[in-house]
């Protein structure tokens, strides 16, 4: 049986246009769009209708940068894929790319068999994997080509964390000529991480313990020098680089330089990095611990050039990189050595409006918030146009955004599963009304109307970017 809805009287706002349309859903995809009160918009019927004059119509968002349950540092994120899939549908998003991990000594089977087992009926939207890759070797490498089949078509390698999922400069070029070869992406934490080892020993046995030296040793030359190296390490394999999570200013200079020179090279920043500053990280009485993330905050100069990224396109994406732990009983078991903090903050439920808040603010326009947070992450992973915009043959991952609305970001309203929000008490102007997964309503009204299991692993094709 056919099941149809019909969203009447909004302005649909898309990476590349804004119309007053009415948009018609059947059997989870896009049907159609007309004008609104044109008559091929009046001829549209459906049993369902919302009504969303004086309201925006997006695309649900795309967050390519999660990790639920992810093990880090003797614990494991607060979300679930449960409860972190549900709290991304009440800030928007409707689809997330999540990490699998490898782990040293193991295949890259392994880990994705994990993730998998870890999401498969949990998820309240749409999800897909990238792989970390930990243990680079001769089977590792034939493996990324088989799961590139099975639609995990990005590959993630780390400059930071030695004995964790550090990779040197040679298993880092042998995974980047095998992705030449194959259509993968790299994607690369770019943070020199060897050198930032023999800092943070030096700091601590100065004494200095507090969380704010976290931001002090992981320095943004480190980030740049890391971030210069793994462009010139893919410019020598061939291959297409994506850089997570830039955060300094240092690093995006190297990013539009590499692509001045015409390279494939991507960049990917955080709202956290937009938003906040090394400000939190010294808040005092340990509650700078909240805010340790890697790569960490910045001084609040460094926003600037980030916000100038997004607008010139030298920054393609805005992802959350979303990796919660609770202050309480997580935080504070580095209390007294901030190497022992676990490292990440929850947002994969602030990311869309605070981007929206950006728009009120005059740092992007309306259709650049749509594209940096929908379209391009879609394209930049395979994913589009099934996802990230609202054309005829697209999932109907639809928002009704109210861009009037005003709320106060705050632990006690979030629905993400940890007791501390990085925004508390900031006030931001729009809010999701009512959300729309494959046509079917996740927050309706504001009210929970979604499910566990709804949410389907959608295997992608490779990056839409490259020739």
């Amino acid at each position: 049986m056919t099941r149809r809805t019909l969203i009447r009287g909004g302005l649909v706002v898309t990476a590349s246009d804004e119309i007053h349309a009415d948009v018609l859903i059947e059997d989870g995809r896009i049907a159609a769009l007309a004008a609104s009160g044109t008559p091929a918009a009046e001829a549209f019927t459906a049993e369902r209708v919302i009504d969303a004059t004086g309201k925006y119509v997006i695309p649900g968002g795309v967050d390519a940068h999660t990790h639920m349950e992810l093990p880090f540092g003797g614990t494991f994120a607060s979300d679930t894929f449960e409860t972190g899939t549900r709290a991304a549908a009440w800030g928007g998003t409707t689809t997330i790319v999540d990490f699998a991990v490898q782990s040293v000594g193991h295949t890259l089977r392994e880990g994705l068999d994990t993730w998998h087992a870890k999401a498969e009926g949990n998820c309240a939207i749409d999800y897909a994997f990238h792989m970390i890759v930990s243990d680079v070797n001769q089977e590792t490498l034939k493996e990324m080509d088989l799961l590139i089949e099975e639609g995990v078509t990005s590959f993630k390698q780390f400059m930071a964390y030695p004995g964790v999922f550090y990779s040197d400069d040679g298993q880092i070029l042998r995974a980047m000529q095998r992705s030449a070869e194959n259509g993968g992406l790299i994607m690369m934490h770019a943070e020199n991480g060897i050198a930032i080892d023999v800092l943070v020993e030096q700091a601590l046995a100065r004494g200095e313990t507090d969380p704010h030296y976290h931001g002090e040793v992981r320095k943004a030359l480190l980030e740049a020098e890391a971030t210069h190296r793994a462009i010139r390490l893919a410019q020598v394999a061939g291959a297409p680089l994506y850089v997570v999570h830039v955060s300094a200013m240092e690093a995006v200079a190297e990013l539009a330089r590499a692509r001045d020179e015409g390279l494939n090279v991507f960049g990917e920043t955080c709202p956290q990095y937009l938003f906040l500053s090394t400000d939190n990280l010294a808040e005092p009485d340990f509650e700078g611990a909240k805010y340790v993330c890697s790569t960490p905050l910045r001084p609040k100069e460094h926003q600037a050039r980030l916000w100038q990224g997004l607008r010139t396109n030298d920054l393609q994406v805005v992802s959350t990189d979303h990796c919660p732990f609770c202050f309480t009983g997580q935080k504070e078991l580095g209390r007294g050595d901030f190497s022992k903090i676990p490292n990440g903050l929850p947002g994969v439920e602030n990311r869309m409006d605070l981007l929206h808040q950006a728009v009120v603010d005059g740092h992007i326009s309306r259709r650049r918030w749509i594209e940096i947070a929908c379209a391009t992450p879609a394209r930049m992973f395979g994913l589009y146009p099934k996802k990230g915009t609202i054309a005829p043959g697209a999932d109907a991952d639809i928002v009704i955004y109210d861009p009037h609305a005003e709320q106060v970001m705050s632990a006690e309203t979030h629905h993400m599963n940890v007791d501390y929000s990085a925004y508390e008490g900031k006030r931001t102007t729009g809010r999701v009304e009512t959300v729309l997964s494959r046509g079917e309503p996740v927050i309706d009204q504001r009210r929970f109307a979604g499910r566990t299991g709804h949410g389907l692993f959608t295997p992608r094709s490779t990056c839409q970017y490259l020739n």
